[in-house]
Formats: structure tokens, C-alpha cells, sequence
């Protein structure tokens, strides 16, 4: 039998099993609960939180042929069933990424028009911030007039890019991060589920590889136990760190050479990098961020000690700069080995006079830009 990853097998079915985000619970509980259901709602946050999987629990108890007192859907009805396996006639699910037209868009809300064979007719479209102009003025119109038995659901990670005109037309949720202090039971209760009980150290380095999504710590859940223990993939991070810390340039194109020889990916490598650079600035702040376990707090506050402030800033944006760079790079590691060259020859020569700035339409290769970069990839898909 083909596996079937942990975070499919075991996608919330009820709202109740939504992990970290109460205040979207609660309003679309009562919403179906009081039939007070919108035309078009709007959610929005970093991956991995919920935003689809909350999405097909709406569609299940919209149409829900046994509807629990307390706005839940049975679960086991006809319509439920058919939402859980994906064959619902009643749920339409549009990847905007990839079907970002006019066309896909005009097609989808003349076949909005027909009546459906449930109460309502959902559609659903992921990452709608990436629809075409046209395709955005197209879904707007619609929205304008809606057909009283559809319901739209708009998912995105980055609600900026949606037209304020679509936004407006929606009721908005943003779903945050998941909590250490959530996470780490919710892991707990999988691996107990997938018959796979766990120690504490593999929860506590689960719940920080998925840094508050439940996707990535599942699927980091996922590689443990394929792994039969925990993967020594902190070891690339924490030695080149130190060797920044140190402003060893010998010792910092040594730690990525070797992680690079062990196979990890020159990009990955930056953006963990990234996230322990972003946990130790918070951390040496003041601010424990609250998807850290507290054994990775107590390093990072060792590591900015160690680092100090400024210091710390200035690698975070080189690693944001080198992050802003791989898009267009030929050559992932080089990218990265010069930002950090870059960044020590500055240490060593007192972080000389600055440089012009980039033209307008160039990537953020230093400052607060790239720093903003490094944090973002850490959460971005």
C-alpha cells in the first residue's frame, strides 16, 4: 500500500480539530450555526495553518445533511463523505497559481450560475493573490452579484496582492502561526494516532522544523519516523552560526562546504540559517517567539550572546540577501558563500563607507530589505 503522508492522513475533518486558530473556529462555527454564512470569505496566512482545510470543513457543514447542534458536520453523511474523499459535486477547488486566467476565472462563475445539488455550491481558490489582472476584475464582478446558493473562499498567503476591491467584498480572516505550546501535543497526538508514540526530544524538534506551520512539523514528523530517529540537521546550521559568531571566514566556507557535500540544498541551508539568525535577534530582544520550543530558546539566547546584536543584524541580511538572489542564480551555493564573504570582509574592515543603492527594480541585497527577506522566507511556501 502506498504511504500516505501524515499531514493528508490526518487533515482536520471538524472545526474542532483546527489546531491554533480559535477566533476562525469560533466565527464560522456560529456562522453556520445561526445561518449567517457570507457570500465570500478571505483567508489569509503564513502555510501549513489551515487555511483549505478550514475551507472544505466550511463546504462539509454548509451542506451537511445531519448538522451537529454546535455548527459541526457529521462527518458521515453522503455530502460529508464525498468533501473528505475530494469527489464532491458541490466543492470546487481552483489552484489560482496555476489556472490564473480570464478563461479559467469566466469559466468558473458561469458554471457558478447552475444550481447545485447540495444547499450551496462552494468554490474554493488557494493562493488567489496570484490571478491575473483580468482574472482578478473577472472574480470582482462576481463578487459584486454572487448567486445566492455560492459561497467563495479565498485562500492566500500574501492578502496584500489581492485587489483592495476584492478584499473589501470579503469577510477577512488571518490565520497566525501555531504556538509551541499547541503544537507540540498536537504532534504528540499524531504519532500516538499513527501508532508511532514519540519520545520528548523528537516533539520538541519536530515542533521547531515546522516553526508554527502543522504542515511542515507532519511532514518533519514524517521523516523521523522514516528516519527511525532524529536527523542530525542542526549540525550544519550551528556550525557555520558559530563560525559567523566568530567572524571565521575559513571556518564559515568550511561549514557550508560541508553541508553541501552532505547533500543539502545551498538554499535550504540559508533559509534555516536564516530562521536561527531571526530566533536569536527576537530571543536577544527580549521576545521569545512563541513555535519555539524552550530548549531552542535558551541556544538562541546563548547564540546572540555570543554573536551580539549588530552583528546578528548584519548576517541576517546577508543571508537575506543571498535568499533574495537564488531565484535568479545559476549557482545556489556560490550566491550564498559570497553574501557571507561579503559579510565578514565588512567585520574585518569595520563595515567600510556603504554603497550606492541598488536600482529600484533590484532584490534587497543589504539593510533592512533584506533583513525583512531572510525573516519572510522562513514562512513563505
Amino acid at each position: 500500500m502506498q504511504h500516505q503522508s501524515l499531514y493528508r492522513r490526518f487533515r482536520p475533518q471538524r472545526f474542532a480539530e483546527v489546531v491554533g486558530q480559535p477566533h476562525l473556529v469560533r466565527a464560522l462555527r456560529n456562522a453556520v450555526r445561526e445561518d449567517r454564512v457570507g457570500h465570500a470569505y478571505l483567508l489569509s496566512g503564513p502555510r501549513g495553518t489551515g487555511k483549505t482545510s478550514t475551507a472544505r470543513i466550511l463546504a462539509k457543514a454548509l451542506n451537511c445533511e445531519a448538522l451537529t447542534g454546535d455548527g459541526e458536520p457529521c462527518g458521515i453523511c453522503d455530502s460529508c463523505t464525498a468533501v473528505a474523499a475530494g469527489t464532491s459535486m458541490d466543492l470546487i477547488e481552483l489552484d489560482a497559481a496555476s489556472n490564473n486566467s480570464v478563461n479559467h476565472i469566466r469559466d468558473m462563475t458561469e458554471k457558478a450560475a447552475l444550481v447545485s445539488s447540495g444547499r450551496r455550491k462552494v468554490y474554493l481558490l488557494d493562493e488567489v493573490h496570484m490571478l491575473s489582472a483580468a482574472a482578478s476584475n473577472a472574480l470582482l464582478k462576481t463578487l459584486e452579484e454572487p448567486p445566492s446558493h455560492v459561497v467563495f473562499i479565498l485562500a492566500t498567503t500574501d492578502p496584500n496582492k489581492v485587489l483592495p476591491t476584492i478584499r473589501s467584498r470579503t469577510q477577512q480572516y488571518e490565520l497566525s502561526l501555531v504556538g509551541a505550546d499547541e503544537m507540540a501535543p498536537h504532534v504528540r497526538a499524531i504519532a500516538e494516532a499513527a501508532g508511532a508514540p514519540v519520545e520528548d526530544a523528537v516533539v520538541d524538534y519536530v515542533t521547531e522544523r515546522g516553526a508554527g506551520s502543522v504542515r511542515d512539523a507532519l511532514s518533519a514528523l514524517d521523516t523521523v519516523l522514516a528516519a527511525g530517529g532524529i536527523p542530525d540537521d542542526r549540525a550544519d546550521v550551528n556550525a557555520l552560526v558559530q563560525a559567523l559568531a566568530r567572524a571565521d571566514l575559513a571556518a564559515t566556507l568550511i561549514a557550508v562546504a560541508a553541508a553541501t557535500a552532505a547533500g543539502v540544498d545551498a538554499r535550504d541551508l540559508a533559509e534555516r540559517t536564516a530562521r536561527r539568525l531571526r530566533d536569536m535577534f527576537l530571543v536577544g530582544a527580549g521576545v521569545e517567539p512563541a513555535e519555539l520550543p524552550q530548549a531552542d530558546i535558551t541556544s538562541a539566547r546563548e547564540l546572540s550572546d555570543a554573536m551580539g546584536r549588530r552583528k546578528n543584524v548584519r548576517a541576517l541580511e546577508a543571508t537575506g540577501s543571498a535568499l533574495a538572489q537564488m531565484p535568479q542564480s545559476a549557482d545556489r551555493r556560490l550566491t550564498l558563500e559570497t553574501a557571507l564573504v561579503g559579510l565578514l570582509a565588512d567585520e574585518a574592515l569595520g563595515a567600510g563607507a556603504p554603497e550606492a543603492a541598488p536600482p529600484a527594480s533590484a532584490p534587497p541585497t543589504a539593510g533592512p530589505a533584506a533583513a525583512r527577506a531572510a525573516m519572510a522566507a522562513t514562512t513563505a511556501p
